[in-house]
This record gives C-alpha cells, structure tokens and sequence, in this order.
C-alpha cells in the first residue's frame, strides 16, 4: 500500500512482532500502518522454495514450546499443517561419526553442565554461562558449540541469569509449508508498505513524525518492533536520542546462527529426519538434519563466531564448508551427491545484522528495560523484549501484541 501522511500508530517492523501488533489492532477502529524494510513480510522469518522438492526455511523452523506457542491456534485457523515429530537433535543418529558411547558421554557431561548452570543461576548473580563449564572437561568445545545453535552466541558472551529466565517445554512442532511461509500468511491481512525503511523517529513535539525512504509521515503512536541490532548501531535514530533504549538494545545483541540446505541426490538410500553431527571436540562445527520432512537434502546449521567467519569468507562458503564436514564423517563418494541450494548470511542482512538475542553477562534486566514505553507514545516489542519467550517467533508475535494493547491503552481505548 501506499504510505499515508498521517495515522494513529505506526508499526515499524513486519516481522512476527509487528504483524501481531496490526492484528490486536485490527478491530480498534484506528488507522494504522505497518513500515517494512524489505519488500516481504516476516522478518526473521522467511520460508523459501529451495528446489521444486525442498521448501527451506531460511529463518525460524521450530515452533519452540508448542503447547504454549500462539502461532499454533494461528496455523490452526489458517489450514497450515502441523509436524508434531520429535526433533532429531537427540535421537535418530547417522552413521559412525559419534558412537553411540561417546555420544552417551558427552550427553551426561552436557547435562551435568546445565545443572551447574541452574544452581549458579540460583544464586542471583549474573555471570557468563562459561563458568559452569568443568574445567577441563574434553566435551567443553562441543558444549559450546550447542550453545552457540541454541543462543547464537558462545557461553562467554551469555547471560547465566538469562539463560535460567527462558522457558521450554521441550515441545517442538514444524509448519510443513514453513514457519515462514504461515507468518507471512498472517500478515497478508495487515496494512503493510513494502520497501519503506524508517531511518528516524523524532518524537519532541505533539505528534511523532517518522522519516522514511518512501517519505515522512506523522503518528499519534509508534510501536517499535525492529531487532536490537538495529537499534544499537543507531541505523534507525530517535530525536530526542533515548540513550537508555540504545544501551539496553547494546546489552541485548543478536547472535548469529545461519543454515543451509545441500540437494541430496539418492536421497531414498539415506534415513528421513536424521541427525548427523561429529565427536569433533571443537566448537566450530555444524550439525546436520538428513532428510526433514522426508526431502532429498541435508540442512546444515552453524551459529556463533563459527557462523561469523563463514559468512566472512563470502557466499557459498557455508556450503562448501558443510559438504568438506559431512564428507569427513561418510567419505568422499557423498561429494557427488551434494549439491548447494541455499544458505542464509543473517549477519549481512541489512534489516537484521543477525538471527536472535542473547543478554550479555550482566545484562539479563535489560529486556524489561528495552520493553519500557516512552511517554506513553513510543512502544517497543520483538523477540528480544519478550520476557521468557526470548528468540523464538512467538515471543515477537507476542510482544507485539502486548505493545498494541499498551497503546490503545494511552489512547483510552478499551
């Protein structure tokens, strides 16, 4: 749609936090807009077709906490189809890269691990994660490696108070068309300007007025839905500066985490949902799903300072990087079988400059910080605000929702 002059609340961000915001709006009788960057909707989350036989999810796939996941009563309503198999992150190994024994081994040391985490959390200091590593122990590498999957960021640069605030339920469902593929279609609805990137929010007088590169408009509200990178390196700015907004969005930066899907040629001699992964006893290594959804590839994921360096040796590097590695456990001949189809380099994209946010040590209290509104004007939602949902699509979609409640509060709307 084409970009008013004036609206009641604008919405910056169509990712999930944005599209659920213009949803609770949607029956308040106001005007409002949501102003998006990119020229689609969903943010972070971004299904893709691969090949005419691999959708790929190039964002988010995992519905995390699907007993409690709003996006699950969303999929519901708009006839997506849900995967409730479990995640093959555990069970269903492939081949001999890690035996059975070691794997046992080193799933006692990760657990040991997270209980020590768990006690230090208890105490109510905030220190990095990387202390309750066991000095010494020979799967410390690898246990950082599953955090830098799981929080895109290495155990050194993560919150332990943070770590103890997220809640699982261990329930993780899929979306068979692509998670990103439903968030775009519950934004379809949404009054949305395409290829509008807001560079400045000046809020010092009665009415907020936004620049952006498709013009200037005014609004009573602004929810503010766009990841703490963002916010952080000042790539949108406010006037007024809110120099408490930009630290607490500095204490919450996103980690990376980037994947890849590789055409699997015979893919029928190989087992679906399988999980290959290596006793590398080093942290920069990826680990592999064989076959989702029973398709004919292997999606690779890398996160951390690992994803950082392959994004920095240029594209197709996660691909070459991900062939060589699932070489080296099943032997050459698998070469032949491999072709790249897509990667993502979430740290090069311009409107994320990463995947998800981690609280810094000593940071775990600025998510409530970043959420706080602004003179009952400026509104702030996105994963990274939401308080034990943080990283996942529905803590947006969530977040965003209570900010759109937020400001129809401030308008006297009921």
């Amino acid at each position: 749609m084409s970009l008013p002059s004036s609206v009641d609340v604008a919405i910056i961000g169509a990712g999930a936090a944005g599209l659920g915001a213009a949803h609770a709006l949607a029956g308040s009788s106001l005007c409002v807009i949501v102003l998006e960057a990119r020229n689609r909707l969903g943010g972070r989350a971004w299904t893709v077709q691969a090949s005419p036989d691999v959708t790929f999810d190039v964002g988010c796939g995992w519905l995390h906490s699907a007993d409690k996941n709003s996006f699950v009563a969303v999929a519901r309503q708009l006839g997506f189809e849900l995967n409730k198999d479990l995640p093959p992150w555990r069970e269903r190994a492939y081949g001999n890269a890690f035996p059975q024994g070691e794997r046992d081994d080193f799933m006692r040391a990760m657990e040991a691990f997270y209980e020590r985490l768990w006690q230090a959390a208890q105490k109510g200091t905030d220190e990095p994660a990387s202390l309750s590593l066991e000095p010494g122990n020979r799967w410390n590498p690898m246990i950082d490696a599953i955090s830098t999957y799981i929080n895109g960021c290495e155990l050194e640069d993560m919150s332990t108070l943070d770590w103890d605030a997220y809640e699982d339920s261990e329930l993780n469902w899929r979306v068979r068309r692509g998670y990103g593929a439903l968030i775009a279609a519950y934004g379809a609805p949404c009054p949305v300007a395409l290829n509008c990137n807001v560079t400045l929010i000046d809020h010092s007088a009665k009415r907020i007025r936004i620049e952006t590169s498709q013009g200037t408009l005014a609004a009573d509200k602004v929810i503010v839905t766009v990841p703490t990178n963002l916010i952080a390196d000042q790539a949108i700015r406010f006037s007024p500066p809110l120099p408490a907004k930009i630290d607490a969005a500095a204490g919450l930066p996103l980690g990376l985490d980037d994947k890849v899907t590789l055409a699997l040629d015979g893919a029928e001699a190989f087992p679906k949902e399988g999980n290959l992964r290596g006793a590398t006893m080093r942290t920069g290594m990826g680990t592999y799903h064989i076959r989702p959804f029973g398709q004919p590839c292997i999606e690779g994921f890398f996160g951390g300072s690992f994803a950082r360096q392959l994004e920095a040796a240029g594209e197709g590097a996660i691909a070459a990087h991900s062939i060589d590695e699932i070489a080296g456990f099943l032997g050459n001949d698998i070469r032949r079988k491999l072709k790249p189809l897509y990667e993502s380099r979430w740290g090069h994209d311009p409107f994320a400059r990463g995947s998800y946010s981690h609280a810094l040590p000593g940071h775990a209290g600025d998510r409530a910080v970043l959420a706080e509104p602004v003179d009952g004007r400026l509104f702030f939602a996105g994963e990274a605000t939401s308080p034990s949902f943080f990283t996942t699509a529905h803590g947006a979609r969530d977040s965003g929702e209570r900010a759109a409640k937020e400001a129809l509060a401030a308008l006297g709307k009921p």
